[in-house]
């Protein structure tokens, strides 16, 4: 059984490609460099009023390697600096599943 970890942001629609390209090389680039991470995705979705809905998808080995990325509170999620520059709103914690 693997555990999915998801986190959602929100930025304006005009900054979505380059927030896009930000988080592939900071936080996709840091998940998929983890061992025990097995695979990672980057969602978005316009919500039709001027901002886009981001949201990451990742896969691990078990909520041990997760720690390995994210820290001892593995429910904190992790930011970077030029993030405040984009997000307009943001879960400030993750959501972990299991998937079966």
């Amino acid at each position: 059984m693997s555990i999915v970890r998801m986190w959602t942001g929100v930025v304006r629609t005009e900054d979505r490609d380059r927030y896009a390209d930000y988080v592939e090389r900071t936080g996709m680039s840091a998940y998929r460099a983890t061992p025990g991470n097995l695979d990672a995705w980057l969602l978005t979705r316009d919500l039709g009023d001027g901002r886009t809905e981001i949201t990451t998808v990742s896969r691990w080995e078990s909520l041990e390697v997760i720690a390995a990325f994210a820290g001892d509170d593995i429910e904190k999620a992790v930011f970077y600096p030029e993030d405040d520059e984009f997000l307009v709103d943001r879960d400030e914690r993750v959501r972990h599943y299991h998937q079966v």
